[in-house]
């Protein structure tokens, strides 16, 4: 049976992504030091702090209310060598601060990622970039995005453009493979952007495609997948299969592509 989604769930998600955001901004307007993991990628206490948060809550705000006892699968617990076993339940997908590099360099697109997954799919994505103030939810009920002090909208993906694909890359991780992939597309713009903003500009008809080659985890992917997904697009492998999760080690080794309409 369907993991059933309703408007109270969403709105706590939603709330407990504004408040790891803010989290995350009062660290970065105070300072932080940067500190190296096992595999040199940066990690500082907005991570770490962002993510307790958001366990936190989710344990004493939806966990036996809302939803089941999911175990939840984040990011720097991962690092730590907290892996849960997922098998055959739906479960949290936690991504505390997405485009940590972003973050350092006191750039504007790192994004707080929460996503729940059920049957190796997500069904429900909430990505807040805390700068901009700009929030992107999407499930069963539909794909919706609002910024600071102004109305919610629904968003959905659009119709390519005659003039060709506007497509969105990684700032930091463009390959060889993503141009070669494009290479049988006729495009019209290529625009750089960090974190899952990518994914949510798709969703929102900002930009109609998004390949990424490149080996991601799937805490980097799970809750813009759920919002492209909402608005009409959808996400594949870079051979068109189903991309799918819960993956040995919870790696996207295969790459992936991100269609709008």
């Amino acid at each position: 049976m369907p993991l059933a989604i309703e408007p109270p769930l969403v709105d706590r998600v939603r709330d407990i992504a504004l408040r790891a955001g803010a989290r995350i901004m009062r660290i970065r307007d105070g300072g932080f030091e940067v500190e190296a993991k096992e595999d040199r990628s940066p990690v500082t206490e907005a991570d770490r702090q962002a993510e307790d948060l958001i366990l936190t809550a989710l344990a004493d705000e939806v966990s036996g209310k809302l939803t089941g006892d999911f175990p939840v699968v984040a990011e720097e617990s991962a690092a730590a060598g907290r892996l849960p076993e997922v098998a055959g339940t739906p479960f949290w997908l936690i991504d505390p601060l997405d485009g940590t590099k972003e973050f350092v360099k006191r750039g504007g697109e790192f994004t707080v990622n929460i996503a729940l997954v059920d049957d190796r799919v997500p069904v429900l994505g909430v990505v807040y970039a805390p700068v901009v103030g700009r929030l992107f939810w999407g499930g069963p009920l539909g794909a919706f995005t609002s910024e600071t002090g102004g109305p919610t909208r629904p968003i959905a993906t659009r119709d390519v453009p005659e003039e060709g694909y506007s497509v969105v890359g990684s700032r930091s991780h463009r390959s060889e493979k993503d141009d070669r992939f494009l290479s049988d597309f006729k495009v019209a713009r290529l625009t750089p952007a960090g974190s899952s903003m990518k994914f949510c500009r798709v969703a929102a008809g900002e930009a109609d495609l998004y390949p990424r080659m490149g080996r991601t985890m799937e805490w980097d992917t799970g809750a813009g997948h759920a919002v492209v997904v909402a608005a009409g697009g959808r996400v594949t492998t870079p051979g068109g299969a189903p991309f799918l999760y819960a993956k040995p080690g919870f790696a996207n080794d295969s790459g992936f592509v991100v269609w709008g309409r």
